[in-house]
């Protein structure tokens, strides 16, 4: 039996947090403005956004404090690539 399930419920949290930040990070790098699928990438970047997201929420719920900090980084750095895509809309 654990005796720590809330930290390791913290952690996973994070971690999925953290997966989805990057699942959307590397999305983000990849698409390329003036491709024939850049309308498809863009939408496919929105839902990992959404995604990712909902994670970061679930997770700073739980999150420790140095969690937290870096939970809220990957907030900004979403809100950044979102702001970036949608000015070339």
């Amino acid at each position: 039996m654990d005796k720590y399930p809330y930290n390791k419920d913290k952690q996973q949290a994070f971690q999925a947090a953290q997966q989805g930040y990057e699942n959307a990070q590397g999305l983000f790098e990849t698409i390329v403005s003036d491709s024939a699928s850049y309308g498809h990438q863009l939408k496919h970047l929105k839902d990992e956004v959404n995604e990712a997201y909902q994670q970061i929420e679930n997770a700073l719920e739980v999150a420790s404090e140095h969690q937290r900090a870096q939970l809220e980084r990957f907030q900004q750095d979403l809100q950044s690539m979102v702001a970036e895509v949608n000015q070339e809309d």
